[in-house]
């Protein structure tokens, strides 16, 4: 495979608000990790972990985003993801590692995801 890129975009307020409008949507969009990591943090550093989430499917090509097939891990540091099921699936087919950069600010989150040539050495 060629190295694969995605990028991802977000009005913070967006997804607040359809929080607020469906707090069951955490649960479908977040991993039990990401939401404790994100606790007590603004809904921002959510939204970033959703443009992530979307990033990393553009990389990866997938078909349909898989929420919690994805997930951001780390706080404090550089974030990586921890890819399962079908999402890993197609990475190892692809013989690729992905790794991603989140941003954001008041009102917007955004996140970039590159799948390159796996090593061996990821977890």
């Amino acid at each position: 495979m060629r190295e694969g890129v995605g990028i991802d975009l977000l009005d913070v307020g967006r997804l607040q608000a359809a929080l607020d409008r469906r707090p069951a949507l955490r649960e479908r969009l977040f991993t039990r990790g990401e939401l404790d990591a994100c606790a007590d943090r603004p809904t921002r550093h959510l939204a970033a972990r959703f443009c992530a989430k979307e990033a990393v499917t553009k990389a990866l090509r997938l078909d349909a985003l898989r929420p919690l097939e994805i997930e951001v891990v780390g706080r404090g540091g550089p974030p990586s993801v921890r890819l399962h099921g079908a999402a890993r699936a197609r990475a190892d087919a692809l013989g690729v590692a992905v790794a991603v950069s989140l941003t954001h600010e008041r009102h917007t989150a955004a996140a970039m995801a590159w799948a390159v040539p796996a090593t061996g050495e990821e977890a």
